[in-house]
């Protein structure tokens, strides 16, 4: 039997009981086991939703189909409001991201006029990650070319000629 209190149906216990073939003394025990929370008339009668009937079809659905225990079903059901709080929460997080980049585009140009170095972000990685790669390419962590890798054959001796020599005082003192 469905009731109407402010707009919505409500149904009792036997009728929820008949429509999904399950004792009352069964959605008793969802009731205690925190499972199902129906509200309650003045005289104390159970009344359900349409939202704890939602939930009766998964707590159903958990047992009868997959063979979930109410242990399990408790912990599925925790995890699935958790997981619906989280995603509200990164839904709120990328709504305030988009707000904040069509701001900061806004911004862009008049931060770019007064900035120390006139260049896009683009242009500095791009120039930054060459450059890494040129000082590293030219020798410069080998020691052979020290100069830059601009020393002609005269500085790559002179170079080798100090590192004999560091090495050998490096020995002497050791010894």
């Amino acid at each position: 039997m469905a009731t109407k209190r402010s707009g919505k149906a409500y149904y009792m216990i036997s009728a929820v009981a008949a429509k999904y073939d399950i004792h009352p003394q069964t959605l008793r025990l969802y009731e205690r086991e925190g499972l199902l929370k129906p509200s309650r008339t003045e005289g104390n009668t159970r009344l359900y939703s349409e939202e704890d009937l939602d939930q009766l079809e998964t707590i159903l659905s958990l047992t009868r189909e997959l063979g979930v225990n109410l242990a399990g079903v408790e912990v599925i059901l925790n995890m699935r409001r958790k997981m619906e709080r989280m995603q509200q929460e990164v839904n709120e997080f990328m709504a305030y991201v988009k707000k904040e980049l069509a701001r900061g585009l806004d911004d862009w140009e008049q931060r770019l006029s007064t900035a120390m170095v006139k260049s896009s972000p683009t242009d500095l990685v791009r120039s930054g990650a060459g450059g890494a790669t040129g000082a590293a390419g030219a020798g410069g962590a080998s020691g052979a070319g020290g100069a830059g890798g601009a020393a002609g054959a005269g500085g790559v001796a002179d170079d080798e000629e100090e590192e004999i020599d560091i090495a050998s005082s490096a020995s002497k003192r050791s010894s």
